[in-house]
This record gives C-alpha cells, sequence and structure tokens, in this order.
C-alpha cells in the first residue's frame, strides 16, 4: 500500500514538473494545442482508491499547478470536478465482470478502445471546464471549441505515448 502511494506521489509530482518546465513551454499551433498531462496522475489512480482521497489528489494536483501556473483555484477546481467524476466513468464503463482490486486503468489491460473513451471523456470534461472558465464567456464558441478539442487531441496524444513507455505489454507479461 505504502508503495503505491509512493509510486503514485512521485509520478504526479514529476508529471507536475514536466508541465510545468516543459510541455508549458512548448507553442504548438500559434498555443491552440495545450496538452495538460499532468492529469494523467489522476487518471492513473488504481480503481481501488477511495473517492474521498481522489478527490485529495485531484485537490492537491491542482493547488500545485495553480501555484506553477497562474490564476489560483483554476487547476484546483478542473482537478477536483475531474476527480469527481472520475468513479462515475469508471463505474459507467466497467467490464460486467468488473475490475481487479489493485487494476489500473492502463491500455495494456484495459484495451485502447476502452482507454481511449474513459481517458477522452474526462480530459475533454476537464479542458472544456478549464478552458471555459478561463476565459469566463462563450465569446468566440467555435474558436473555442477547436482550442479544447485540439487540447484534448495533443493531451491523449501524450498519455497514451506515456501508457506505451511506462507500462509493459500484455505480451510481455507473460
Amino acid at each position: 500500500m505504502l508503495q503505491t502511494i509512493l509510486i503514485n506521489a512521485l509520478r504526479i509530482l514529476f508529471l507536475i514538473t514536466l508541465q510545468s518546465y516543459v510541455v508549458n513551454r512548448i507553442q504548438l499551433l500559434d498555443g491552440l494545442i495545450l496538452p495538460w498531462v499532468y492529469i494523467f496522475g489522476i487518471l492513473m489512480l488504481p480503481f481501488a482508491t477511495p473517492r474521498w482521497l481522489v478527490l485529495l489528489v485531484a485537490a492537491v494536483t491542482g493547488f500545485v499547478m495553480d501555484k506553477f501556473t497562474g490564476p489560483m483555484g483554476l487547476h484546483t477546481s478542473a482537478c477536483v470536478l475531474l476527480g469527481f467524476v472520475q468513479p462515475l466513468v469508471q463505474q459507467f464503463l466497467a467490464p460486467r465482470e468488473g475490475y481487479e482490486i489493485t487494476q489500473r486503468p492502463t491500455i495494456q489491460k484495459m484495451g485502447m478502445a476502452w482507454y481511449a473513451t474513459y481517458a477522452g471523456v474526462l480530459t475533454l470534461l476537464h479542458h472544456s471546464y478549464l478552458f471555459i472558465m478561463e476565459q469566463l464567456s462563450l465569446s468566440g464558441f467555435f474558436y473555442l471549441m477547436f482550442h479544447i478539442l485540439l487540447s484534448v487531441l495533443g493531451t491523449m496524444v501524450c498519455m497514451i505515448i506515456g501508457q506505451f513507455l511506462i507500462y509493459k505489454s500484455k505480451s510481455s507479461e507473460q
């Protein structure tokens, strides 16, 4: 248990550092694509993580990101929303036989279609909330939607690459 907590804490700390010092400095399409890779740490929490702990991890992660990136409360509230909805999405996408107690939401264990749906829905929700609250209006609605969708796509690509870099494939586990 302690090892799992330590691994997740280090993963989230690494992702926040990566986000703050590397990813935020990359300008893709003149800032139209903003991958927020730090949410990968929240999305990769084991299925058995208690809901209160998911919300706490999300709040702390968002707070630390706010300290690095600007308006206080913006990332915190977006991450708390993500942490609140995450178990609901997991429950909705749960296989008939359920999840293993120690299982993580990975492509290797759950499949690409499941992971793309899981991460895509949660990333879209996070980014939509984050960008709409940042702008505080829906003026330029189509530009905002384009910005959200491209950023979701960029984040998803980074998370999928991260999945293949971190986790073993099914064939190598046997």
